[in-house]
C-alpha cells in the first residue's frame, strides 16, 4: 500500500511534466491510471511545439537521469510507439548540468582512501562530458600516464533505485490492465533496463567490458579499445587509457587530416559485424562521440556502459535474416523467423513471407546508400501484433545499435551503406561457422567428447552384463516367450553379451 501510495504520487509528478510538454500521449498509450491523465491535462499548461517524439523527448530529459535511460530503452520500441517517436528519442541526449570538480575529488579520494595527489599529478576540474550516470574529467597518473576518469554522480544510487521502482509499478499496471500488451513483456523489459543500470553505476563491470572487447580485437591494429587502469579503477570511479582522434562525424576533419572516408567507414564496419556474429559482444551505443579515428588511420571506441550480448543460435539466425533481405528473398526470411521462434509454430508462414515484402520493398528499393536494415527490423516489430510475436530484449539493443551505427556511418560517408559493406564478412562467416568444414569439426568434437566417456560407458556395460547375469531382471513369460519363438534355446552367452551392450552404448553415445 505505501509502495503504491508513493508510485501514485511520484507518477502525478511525472505526468505534470509530461503535460507541461503536451507528451501525455505515453500515458494514453499504456493506458496507464485515466485519473492522472485526465487532471494532468485539466491543470497544467502545455507546450506542443514539435513532433510528438520531439516533445516527448524534452519531457524525459527534464524528468531526469532515470528518465533519460527510459526514453534510450523506449527508442528501441517502434512496436509500442511507432517509428517516428521511436527514432525522434533515439536523439535524446544523454547531456546534464555537470557537478563541481571539488566532489569529484571527493568522492575519488573516498573510494581508494587515498589523497588524489597520490593517484594523479594533474587532475582536471572541469569535466570533458557530462551524463545521467556519471561524468569524465582528464587526467595525468602518478605514473605520467594521459588518461581519462570516469566519476559516478553523488547520490545517483537512490534516485535510481526509486525511479526504476516507479517503472515497474507501472509496468504491473499494464500488465495487469492490458493483457493484450503482456506479449511486450513490460515487467521483464523494466527489469532488463533496471540490470542494465545496475551494472552501469558499478564501474568496475565497465571496465571489465572494455578489457573483455579489447581481449577480443587483440592483434587487430585498426580497431582501438582503451586499457584499463585497475590500480584507479573501482565501484565509482573508472580510469581509462586516453584516446586522441577526431570524432567519427566530423568527416572534412578527417579528410584534412589525411583520412579516407570510405576506408575509415569500412573499418567501422568489419569491427561492427565483428562485434555481433564473430564473438556476439557488441557495444551498444556506436554514437559519433564514442567512435574516434585517430592519427594511424584506426577507430577507436569509448565508453562500454552499455553492451550487448547474442548468443550463437540468435547470431545464426540473425545472419541467416540479414541474407535473405539483403537478396530479397522473403520465403526464407519468414522461415527464418519461424526456425528462430520469433514467431509461433502455427502462424501462416504464406501470410508472413507476404508481410516482410510489404516491410522491406519500399526500404530495398531505394539507392542503396539510403537502405536501412536498422529501420527494416524496426518495421517487422512493429508487426508483432498480428503476428503475435514476443518481445526479444537483445535484438531490440541491437537495433537500436545499428541505427545509431547508421546515422554515425552516413554522416562521415553519405554515399556507402555500411551493411551492404558487410554482407561478404556474413556470408564468409557463416560458411565458416555452419558450412560442411565446420559441420564435420562438431562432429570430431562430439566423438571426443564421448570416446573421453568410454572408460565410464565401459564400467555400465559391465554392470549391466553381470545384473542379467545374476537374473536381477524378470521379463515377463510372454516376453520370454516372443524372444524364444522360433528358436532352440541356447546358452547364455556372457562375453558375447557384454560386447554387444558395449557396442550398443558406445553407438548411441557417438551418434546421439
Amino acid at each position: 500500500m505505501i509502495r503504491s501510495l508513493r508510485n501514485l504520487f511520484r507518477l502525478i509528478a511525472i505526468a505534470r511534466t509530461l503535460a507541461r510538454h503536451d507528451a501525455l500521449f505515453i500515458l494514453d498509450t499504456l493506458r496507464v491510471a485515466p485519473p492522472v491523465i485526465w487532471l494532468a491535462r485539466k491543470i497544467w499548461l502545455r507546450d506542443d511545439s514539435g513532433r510528438p517524439g520531439e516533445r516527448l523527448a524534452r519531457a524525459l530529459h527534464e524528468a531526469g537521469p532515470s528518465f533519460i535511460k527510459l526514453g534510450q530503452a523506449l527508442s528501441t520500441r517502434s512496436d509500442l510507439l511507432g517509428e517516428e517517436i521511436a527514432e525522434d528519442l533515439s536523439h535524446l541526449q544523454d547531456k546534464v548540468p555537470p557537478f563541481p570538480g571539488a566532489q569529484a575529488r571527493a568522492i575519488i579520494e573516498e573510494e581508494f582512501a587515498r589523497p588524489i595527489d597520490d593517484l594523479f599529478s594533474h587532475f582536471d576540474d572541469t569535466p570533458i562530458a557530462a551524463a545521467s550516470i556519471a561524468q569524465v574529467h582528464l587526467a595525468v597518473d602518478s605514473d605520467g600516464r594521459n588518461v581519462a576518469v570516469k566519476v559516478l554522480r553523488p547520490g545517483i544510487d537512490s534516485a535510481f533505485d526509486r525511479d526504476v521502482d516507479l517503472f515497474a509499478w507501472v509496468a504491473e499496471l499494464i500488465e495487469s490492465a492490458r493483457p493484450d500488451l503482456r506479449r511486450l513483456k513490460p515487467v521483464e523489459s523494466v527489469r532488463t533496463l533496471a540490470g542494465t543500470i545496475k551494472i552501469e553505476m558499478d564501474l568496475r563491470f565497465e571496465a571489465a567490458a572494455a578489457v573483455e572487447l579489447a581481449g577480443n580485437f587483440a592483434g587487430d591494429p585498426t580497431f582501438k579499445v582503451p586499457a584499463v587502469n585497475w590500480q584507479r579503477t573501482g565501484r565509482r570511479v573508472l580510469t581509462i587509457e586516453r584516446i586522441e582522434g577526431i570524432p567519427l562525424d566530423e568527416r572534412q576533419r578527417i579528410i584534412a587530416a589525411g583520412h579516407d572516408p570510405e576506408k575509415v567507414i569500412g573499418i567501422a564496419a568489419r569491427a561492427v559485424f565483428q562485434q555481433v556474429f564473430r564473438d556476439g559482444f557488441f557495444h551498444g551505443d556506436l554514437h559519433a562521440g564514442n567512435l574516434f579515428v585517430r592519427a594511424d588511420g584506426s577507430v577507436a571506441v569509448v565508453d562500454f556502459g552499455i553492451m550487448g550480448r547474442l548468443d550463437k543460435t540468435n547470431r545464426r539466425h540473425l545472419a541467416e535474416l540479414l541474407l535473405a533481405f539483403l537478396s530479397r528473398d522473403y520465403r526464407r526470411a519468414a522461415e527464418v523467423h519461424m526456425a528462430a521462434g520469433w514467431i509461433p509454430a502455427d502462424a501462416a508462414i504464406d501470410a508472413f513471407t507476404q508481410a516482410c515484402r510489404s516491410i522491406a520493398e519500399p526500404i530495398m528499393d531505394r539507392p542503396q546508400n539510403e537502405i536501412s536494415v536498422a529501420r527494416l527490423l524496426g518495421h517487422l516489430f512493429q508487426i508483432t501484433e498480428t503476428f503475435e510475436m514476443e518481445t526479444r530484449p537483445e535484438l531490440l539493443l541491437l537495433q537500436k545499435t545499428m541505427l545509431v551505427a547508421e546515422g554515425t556511418g552516413r554522416s562521415l560517408c553519405p554515399e556507402i551503406n555500411m551493411w551492404l559493406l558487410t554482407r561478404p564478412l556474413v556470408q564468409d562467416w557463416m560458411m565458416k561457422a555452419y558450412g560442411p568444414e565446420a559441420r564435420l569439426r562438431e562432429a570430431a568434437e562430439s566423438v571426443a567428447a564421448n570416446l573421453a566417456r568410454l572408460p565410464e560407458l565401459v564400467a555400465a556395460a559391465e554392470a549391466t552384463a553381470r545384473v542379467l547375469a545374476d537374473g536381477q531382471i524378470k521379463l515377463h513369460p510372454e516376453t520370454i516367450a516372443a524372444l524364444l519363438r522360433g528358436a532352440e534355446p541356447q546358452p547364455l552367452n556372457m562375453h558375447g553379451l557384454f560386447w554387444l551392450i558395449l557396442g550398443v552404448i558406445i553407438t548411441l553415445a557417438l551418434f546421439t
